[in-house]
């Protein structure tokens, strides 16, 4: 049984924990929306800092930052899991992240992180995965 989670309105980083720990404990997810979820931050730090990212490295030997968001939450995710680790490498292979609602999920229960949620933010500065792909050159 998947676990479908809506990814809009949520904190990046706190919907990553969650994922993450989830997912070592066994359970398989799919996050939806996830060009909806946000980063907390000023505009131009926030794109400034992701920017860097992406052009960090070489092009022969890495590290590679995507660019879609769907890639990026899946990334983040992996920065808290284990994955070089049989264990989190299982738990890697069992979250998959989607832009929009796929129509296998349509029709599906979808979870919402209350402890991720944007009402949890003092701060009303932030930017979307989403306008943070299209920033990095994304066509999705």
């Amino acid at each position: 049984m998947v676990t479908v989670i809506d990814a809009e309105d949520l904190l990046l980083g706190r919907l990553a924990s969650t994922v993450a720990k989830r997912a070592l404990a066994g359970e398989e997810i799919a996050i939806v929306n996830a060009e909806k979820a946000i980063v907390s931050g000023a505009r131009p730090r926030v794109l400034q800092d992701f920017r860097q990212k992406r052009e960090r490295g070489s092009r022969e030997g890495g590290p590679f930052y995507p660019r879609r968001p769907d890639h990026i939450v899946k990334r983040t995710i992996r920065g808290m899991l284990p994955y070089k680790r049989e264990r989190g490498a299982a738990a890697y292979r069992a979250i998959r992240t989607y832009v929009g609602i796929p129509s296998e999920f349509a029709e599906a229960e979808r979870e919402s992180l209350p402890e991720a949620h944007i009402d949890r933010l003092n701060n009303p500065r932030y930017v979307t995965i989403g306008s943070i792909a299209t920033f990095l050159g994304a066509k999705y």
